[in-house]
């Protein structure tokens, strides 16, 4: 069955398939390091994927990597985003500046000048700006759900070109992603979390919280998929439980699996389904 080798494909590149040495399927064109924004002297990069004969524009996924907000890697991803190609879509792969040198807001404030690049130049990629969703893993989940709660009046958009467009995407898979920094964490994520926010959550308790997903959920946000191990180490499983009460709330659909004794990511036959059931929410919610 294709999809479901399209989707074994996609978790070997996310949990650690060597995809800087791979190359892209004959039917994907695949352009890396564009320049989407430039934040200082930094420029910041991601690397497009897209069928080579995609006849109407498409639906666009943008893939968002984990690693603390401090670490990782886009082209860990280039896998991610052929898959994504081959089932009809242009993704993307983003980087974004990275903790503690660039302290939050910074990484929300790149992957949302990503998606307005996107917007702005829909026409050259052949990507429709009204059907873009995101997904990321661990700090990557965190990332992408900000992206399908934030507006433009909760006053991040301020990177890169192209104010004009929106930020925000119409659909949103997230892997053990943290959704309220404002909680407790066990003890080895708090120094990731002080050099990410700049402080400890005594000392800037408001930056934690507007850090915190579900900060901004209201009605009309993005339907959000969550994925969550009872068992992770890193992010409480509590943190997707927190989230569902606040989409529940807000009156916006998704769906939340916990993934009984599952840690920071699994393997099979729970890896194969979930990852299936991402491929068939976005189809939902995108196609």
């Amino acid at each position: 069955m294709k999809a479901v080798r399209i989707l074994v494909m996609l978790f070997l590149l996310v949990y650690g398939s060597p995809a800087e040495a791979a190359q892209p399927p004959d039917d994907v064109e695949f352009t890396p390091d564009i320049v989407y924004a430039a934040a200082g002297d930094v420029q910041l990069k991601l690397n497009l994927s897209r069928p080579r004969k995609p006849g109407k524009p498409l639906p666009c996924i943008v893939v968002i990597h984990g690693g603390a907000w401090r670490g990782g890697d886009r082209a860990a991803h280039n896998n991610l985003t052929w898959q994504f190609a081959q089932s009809g879509y242009v993704s993307v792969t983003v980087g974004y500046r990275f903790a503690p040198q660039h302290p939050w807001p910074a990484q929300i404030q790149d992957v949302m000048a990503a998606v307005r690049f996107l917007r702005a130049n829909a026409a050259r990629y052949n990507l429709d700006p009204a059907r873009i969703g995101a997904t990321g893993f661990s700090a990557g989940g965190h990332l992408a759900m900000m992206l399908g709660v934030l507006d433009k009046n909760d006053g991040f958009d301020d990177i890169g070109e192209h104010q004009e467009q929106s930020s925000k995407v119409q659909a949103v898979v997230s892997f053990f992603g943290p959704t309220d920094l404002t909680s407790d964490y066990p003890q080895q994520v708090e120094p990731w979390l002080r050099d990410f926010i700049g402080g400890s959550r005594q000392e800037n308790l408001d930056g934690y919280r507007s850090a915190s997903p579900i900060t901004y959920v209201n009605a009309g946000d993005a339907p959000i998929l969550m994925f969550q191990g009872t068992r992770d180490p890193l992010v409480p499983h509590a943190q997707a439980t927190l989230m569902v009460d606040a989409l529940t709330r807000a009156g916006v659909p998704g769906r939340c699996e916990l993934i009984i004794g599952a840690g920071h990511g699994w393997s099979e036959p729970e890896l194969r389904r979930t990852l299936l059931v991402m491929m068939e929410f976005f189809a939902r919610h995108l196609k």
